[in-house]
């Protein structure tokens, strides 16, 4: 459980004491309206503030710094949640008590200090060498994404289905957004990052909590800032002819991606019926998807599926030979066909469960799962426990899957494959 201090309106600290790690794990996440041009600005600074600031003004420098306090690993990162953009940095050291006088926890209080607070900016921007060698990097991840053709699938097929909605921006924005950055601009964005965004700060540690809150408040010292409540996304569920769209890229293993929409999303009163659901069709090793599509028909390389509860979206994913595609989607909603008529075993529902429940327990075998589950789940209920999710999954039944089964209703079917002529 982590225990909630308000440090100013819009900046909130979480502590979770406990002495199942010998290191102390800190997250600051800033969290912003997620806009394309300013995903790609504030994935840009993200980068840049790790790298180096005033304090230390090389890479070398910051890696040295790192090195001194017994391996301290600091490096940033950004993501997205609903309609919501996530700069967050992560750092974690050595726990105080292994190294008597020396500090430890403090000195890495300075250097996350001096990583938000003292960035190296003249003149009021960044400089150009810096911002020029991180927009590199930016373009670089997102062009990765063509060269793994199973999320460049996945990538079109919601674009295909949610046209310029959070659903299809990239947390990393685009290469063309990247492009027009200026350091006078990325300044901008730091300043509007730093006092405007609402602000998550975790700790998780043997730590003292009130030490904790006193070296915050001194190291960290954020200004209040105001809290617009984020709307949820409402899931477009209504029925509407299914987009079937094919392309071609130099491959062989074609790429098959279907869209599901469903009324049921993550602040849904009945989101926990739709995990166990999605785990029998496609989430797991015993799911339909995985036993008759990939195993008794051998249509496919893998099948799967997963649920995107912030937008009320189900995908399949499945490697297929470009040529069966039409009886592979025939055979994927076919599965889904047998769950809206209850075909559903005491067996495949107890497993799925079994293993949601595995999922959730060996996520708190790590910090920082432990601080992103906490994070999201608080947006339900801030006292949230792994045991009440559990409690919420073993209460669901075979009706309840049926039913959720029945909300699930197919808008997109996308393909990518080799191009004509070549083999697949």
């Amino acid at each position: 459980m982590f225990n909630k201090t308000k440090l100013r309106d819009g900046v909130n600290l979480y502590i979770r004491k406990t002495e199942q790690f010998k290191t102390v794990n800190v997250t600051i996440k800033w969290k912003a309206s997620l806009e394309e041009k300013a995903a790609s600005e504030r994935t840009v600074l993200a980068n840049v503030l790790e790298e180096s600031n005033r304090s230390y003004p090389t890479q070398s420098e910051m890696r040295k710094a790192l090195d001194e306090l017994y391996g301290t690993v600091l490096f940033t990162d950004v993501s997205k949640r609903s309609s919501q953009h996530i700069v967050a940095l992560y750092a974690e050291c050595v726990n105080d008590e292994f190294f008597k006088g020396e500090d430890i926890f403090k000195k890495l209080w300075r250097l996350i200090r001096s990583t938000i607070f003292e960035p190296k900016i003249t003149d009021g921007a960044f400089e150009q060498a810096v911002v020029d060698r991180e927009k590199r990097n930016v373009r670089d991840r997102i062009r990765s994404i063509y060269d793994d053709k199973t999320r460049f699938a996945q990538k079109r097929m919601l674009e295909i289905m949610r046209p310029d909605q959070p659903a299809s921006i990239s947390a990393y924005g685009t290469e063309e957004a990247v492009a027009a950055i200026t350091p006078e601009i990325l300044r901008k964005t730091y300043d509007d990052m730093i006092h405007k965004d609402v602000i998550d700060i975790y700790v998780v540690g043997d730590v003292d909590e009130q030490e904790i809150i006193a070296q915050i408040k001194e190291y960290l010292p954020f200004n209040a800032r105001k809290v617009e409540k984020q709307d949820a996304i409402q899931s477009e569920n209504a029925a509407v002819p299914v987009k079937t769209v094919k392309e071609r890229q130099d491959m062989k293993q074609g790429k098959l991606h279907l869209g599901f929409s469903t009324p049921v999303t993550f602040l849904h009163p009945d989101y926990n019926k739709m995990q166990v659901m999605n785990g029998i069709f496609g989430g797991f090793a015993h799911s339909k998807l995985f036993m008759n599509v990939r195993e008794k028909e051998s249509m496919a390389y893998y099948a799967n599926s997963a649920f995107a509860s912030q937008y009320g979206i189900v995908y399949v994913t499945a490697g297929i030979d470009a040529e069966l595609e039409e009886k592979a989607v025939k055979l994927i909603i076919a599965q889904l066909e047998t769950m809206q008529q209850g075909d559903i075993s005491e067996l495949e529902l107890n497993q799925t469960v079994a293993l949601l429940e595995n999922s959730i327990r060996s996520a708190n075998d790590s910090a920082r799962s432990q601080i992103e589950i906490y994070d999201q789940y608080k947006e339900l209920d801030e006292n949230f426990t792994a045991d009440e999710l559990i409690s919420k999954w073993q209460a669901v039944t075979i009706e309840d899957v049926k039913e959720m089964a029945d909300t699930v209703h197919l808008e997109v079917v996308y393909l990518l494959s080799g191009k004509e002529g070549e083999e697949q």
